[in-house]
């Protein structure tokens, strides 16, 4: 019996300690709100994307963790799989599907992710990388740019499938992250390019010409961060971008980056594309104003030029309304676009 009753206990010990050196955390958002937009009816919609997310680290010892992470989409007015452009479904682990170790060299991953580019410099613009029309992270911020022109239509254009990623530790506030894909076919589009419509340069299904390769590097001091990154994608457009961002006061930040785009490798003219954001952010008690102003400028083309302004009460600690104005003037049809949401964010 004595025996029996230490067994008991030493399972139950070694059940403890095991789920002691694993944790799994369950996570989401939910964004939903009415949406306004130039030439357009008013419709339900969101302002930030919809996530449900699973992400968890195991001590392996010696200093190591294994670590993974997966993130889906929604659409929180229709209960399915997230959509883009075109209403075409994205794939079910949209966000993240990624694997990997930590420990004192870094952080080593492979799968699904945000390109270091594109991570880095969502923490300098003004309505914190949301990606709204109302924002500036899916356009002027970037130059227009995206990592994934070979991937099926309604892909993101912010990440990379079948790739490795490596983030250095911090160092005197200096981190390195860094990321290389393969040239798999994704089973995208054709991109014409140089080509035309019977020859495009790259044909449905193509692989990429070249391995696309993603690096940024951040420094933190105090309320003063600096960052810079480069990035060539499947067609080997590049790209690069300086930014910085300031806690003039606890209350105040101001924040501002610079892009440039070249396109030559699959443009005969109007290749180089270059723009500037600059935004603020004010809390006032429990609420927070959110501004910014920039303007992209493609060789011999029209100036895109855009305002957007928001403004963030919250309720909670995980739960805020929000209410956004933007206008955006450009080589369009309509020339000028404004968008106004009004919505209600919580997160899990």
């Amino acid at each position: 019996m004595k025996k029996s009753l230490l067994a008991v206990a030493l399972l139950g010990a070694c059940a403890g300690a095991a789920q002691a050196q694993s944790a799994v955390h369950i996570y989401g958002t939910v964004d939903v709100g009415i949406v306004k937009r130039s030439g357009e009816n008013v419709s339900i919609g969101k302002r930030a994307a919809n996530t449900l997310g699973f992400k968890g680290t195991e001590d392996l010892g010696n200093g190591f963790k294994a670590l993974f992470h997966l993130e889906m989409r929604y659409e929180p007015d229709t209960g399915s799989s997230e959509t883009g452009p075109g209403g075409n479904q994205r794939q079910l682990f949209q966000g993240e599907s990624r694997v990997g170790l930590q420990g004192d060299f870094g952080m080593l991953r492979i799968g699904r992710g945000l390109t270091p580019f594109h991570e880095t410099i969502g923490n300098f613009e003004p309505f914190h990388a949301i990606p709204t029309a109302g924002g500036f992270y899916t356009d002027l911020s970037v130059a227009g740019y995206s990592s994934q022109p070979l991937d099926p239509v309604g892909s993101s254009g912010n990440r990379w499938s079948n790739a490795v990623w490596y983030n250095s530790p911090v160092y005197n506030g200096f981190q390195l992250n860094t990321a290389l894909s393969t040239k798999e076919n994704n089973g995208g589009v054709a991109v014409i390019g140089r080509g035309s419509a019977g020859a495009p340069q790259y044909p449905v299904g193509a692989e990429a010409s070249a391995n696309p390769f993603s690096v940024s590097a951040t420094y933190h001091n105090g309320p003063a961060a600096l960052m810079a990154a480069y990035e060539r994608n499947a067609i080997e457009s590049k790209v690069w971008s300086i930014g910085a961002s300031v806690h003039a006061t606890p209350e105040l930040k101001l924040m501002g980056t610079f892009t440039r785009l070249d396109e030559d490798n699959t443009r005969l003219f109007d290749t180089d594309t270059s723009a500037w954001v600059l935004g603020a952010n004010y809390t006032f008690g429990p609420g927070k104003f959110l501004a910014g102003y920039g303007q992209k400028d493609t060789d011999g083309l029209e100036k895109v030029k855009q305002l957007s302004l928001g403004y963030e009460y919250s309720l909670s600690k995980r739960t805020y309304l929000y209410v956004d104005a933007s206008r955006k003037k450009g080589p369009t049809n309509p020339s000028t676009i404004h968008q106004y949401d009004i919505g209600i964010h919580h997160t899990f």
